[in-house]
């Protein structure tokens, strides 16, 4: 192989004998081997308690020691260093993954999420003693709602998929409270739209009903108002959609459900195409989900940190989850508003994934009106520059009016590649993580066959572009000049292809259940 084709190597290590990968912690225990020793009990606190144990209940007691390795410190540093270095993020590399936008985590949000005052406080503390936690919480509030064109918000929700059940939550009980429930049965969604959508519908117990997009790429009127009736709940959308198409007749769609006493839903997670160029309330949204992990910078990926605070119009204010936070003028202190007969209850303990919330708040301070703008039309651009640069080039494609501009992200089609050499999105996926570059999202959405969806978000420079763009281009051209080397991709990742199928039927989840399949 070429130095060209090894500009970016993964590091690999194996076991000592080099016969498999780095082996788990569990593996590399040695029975009576310590890496650390737990402080001997204050002797103040020992005088005053006498011995903790006590006040713990026999039957919340272990009869034997927690099977934990045996390791020493060295070995658990050298560890989880390698698995580190074998491994891939947004610290590393170009991450474009269309839908799912993975900014740069700017390091002030991690040194102020650092901050002693905010790590060594508890939710348990009386309110008196959190004021300044209470008071991030407060102003993040009204934060997103002003950019979101909402009136009040929740900050609970742990993660996008949960700001979504909350507010479908909401919904369900909006038409409880006006005795329409029983009729008010279906909840609509385009067929471009996140998978968690119509799950988050049927997890509530709604009907979900699919609309079809049109020649554009955006949600079909004559489809929508062939179903909306008095049976619908809502509509569940999000602006820009999923091909990176803004909706235009947006104005339309709201005034098609309001029109049969529907909600409209807006799916954030691609807030980052319009932050400070448009508001989800003013297109006539009534609750909205933000990703702060997603358009206000906090680390994403892997099933978390997440957080996806809920935002809401007046007339659903009453069912936000409990408790709100309030602030009192007369006595100049914030405190937590549990007395809301109305509220759905809460939705996570205590108050949200505090920590992201901290990363989001700082992002939102740091940018201020004009850097979030920036960020909002700088995600613009590069989307669409990558998107002239690689809509010719042959064995790509572009579905739904390919001379229309898209927002933060680009959807492209590998089916003429695959027409051409049977090399499908996936080998262009593969291919890309040989050169450094995470992949984008594959096969999603739906409506557009062999997916490539690209969101190359503000943070990237013009340097960094160009190379992914000279890259997709090189893997177009192999697939047609070396179309078995392109089939058995990658080749510089620590762990080459998997049997995807396999890992599929036989998830290896935990210690656990490794160790039962080892025992088979």
């Amino acid at each position: 192989m070429s130095n060209n084709e090894r500009i970016f190597k993964q590091a690999t290590w194996y076991s000592p004998d080099g016969k498999k990968l780095e082996p788990l912690i569990f593996e590399q225990s040695v029975s009576g081997r310590i890496g650390h020793v737990l402080p001997d009990i204050d002797k103040e606190i020992k005088a005053e308690v006498g011995d903790v144990l006590q006040f713990i209940p026999e039957s919340l007691k272990r009869s034997q020691p927690p099977d934990l390795p045996e390791v020493s410190e060295v070995e658990v540093v050298r560890h989880f260093t390698r698995l580190s270095q074998m491994n891939y993020g947004v610290d590393l590399g170009f991450y474009p993954l269309g839908s799912c936008t993975m900014k740069y985590n700017p390091k002030i949000n991690e040194l102020v999420a650092s901050l002693e005052k905010f790590t060594q406080i508890h939710p348990y503390q009386d309110e008196s003693t959190v004021q300044g936690a209470l008071e991030v919480m407060y102003r993040l509030e009204k934060y997103l709602a002003e950019i979101a064109g909402m009136n009040r918000v929740t900050l609970q929700p742990a993660a996008g998929a949960h700001g979504e059940l909350a507010g479908i939550a909401i919904i369900h009980a909006y038409h409880a409270s006006n005795a329409e429930l029983g009729k008010r049965r279906e909840i609509i969604v385009p067929d471009s739209a996140h998978g968690t959508n119509p799950a988050t519908a049927g997890m509530y117990g709604f009907k979900v009903i699919v609309i079809p997009s049109n020649n554009r790429g955006c949600v079909d009127l004559d489809a929508l108002n062939s179903v909306v009736s008095e049976s619908t709940a809502g509509l569940m959308l999000t602006n820009p959609n999923t091909l990176g198409i803004f909706e235009e007749d947006i104005v339309e769609i709201a005034k098609a459900i309001h029109d049969v006493g529907g909600l409209l839903y807006y799916d954030g997670a691609n807030l980052n195409a319009v932050l400070n160029k448009a508001r989800p309330g003013d297109m006539g949204f009534d609750v909205v989900h933000f990703n702060l992990h997603k358009t206000f910078s906090t680390p994403h990926g892997c099933g978390g940190p997440g957080s996806g605070p809920v935002g809401v119009k007046e007339h659903l204010e009453k069912f936000l989850p409990l408790p709100t936070v309030e602030y009192d003028t007369n006595n100049d202190r914030y405190w937590l508003n549990y007395d809301r007969p109305h509220s759905i209850g809460k939705v996570k303990s205590f108050y949200g994934n505090f920590n992201v919330l901290l990363k989001a708040f700082t992002y939102i301070l740091t940018m201020g009106t004009p850097g979030l703008t920036e960020a909002s039309e700088s995600a613009v651009l590069a989307a669409n520059y990558i998107m002239r640069k690689l809509m010719n080039v042959k064995g790509y494609d572009l579905k739904y009016e390919p001379t229309k501009p898209r927002k933060h992200e680009a959807v492209l089609s590998a089916r003429p590649l695959y027409d051409d050499t049977h090399i499908s999105a996936v080998e262009v996926a593969k291919r890309l993580l040989d050169h450094g570059f995470h992949a984008p999202t594959i096969f999603f959405p739906l409506i557009v066959d062999n997916a490539l969806m690209i969101e190359p978000n503000e943070t990237e420079p013009k340097e960094t572009m160009d190379r992914f763009i000279d890259i997709m281009k090189k893997i177009a051209q192999e697939a047609y000049d070396k179309t078995d080397f392109v089939l058995n991709t990658p080749y510089n990742t620590a762990i080459g292809r998997i049997d995807e199928v396999k890992a599929a039927k036989n998830p290896i989840l935990s210690w656990k259940m490794y160790h039962t399949q080892k025992q088979m």
